[in-house]
């Protein structure tokens, strides 16, 4: 499952969650104010900072603030 770490006021979150919804791709969202493990995880793909949205894949790879295109564009390698 494709998990996006993000926060309620975050608007690069808010639009990558509607263009994700739009595309029809499945995911889930962890709000990481709410997560001490997700902020975590989050720091720790991020130099230490607490930078959203990131993507998390099936395979353990992440990115940040990712564009809709590199999203699926992963994820089609990801399934080739």
């Amino acid at each position: 499952m494709l998990t996006m770490y993000s926060t309620p006021w975050c608007g690069y979150c808010h639009r990558l969650k509607s263009q994700l919804d739009r595309e029809g791709i499945a995911y889930e969202v962890v709000d990481i104010e709410q997560d001490p493990a997700a902020a975590d995880f989050v720091m720790s793909v991020n130099g230490g900072n607490q930078t959203v949205p990131t993507m998390r894949f099936d395979d353990g790879s992440a990115m940040t603030n990712p564009s809709i295109i590199q999203v699926k564009e992963h994820l089609a390698a990801l399934s080739a």
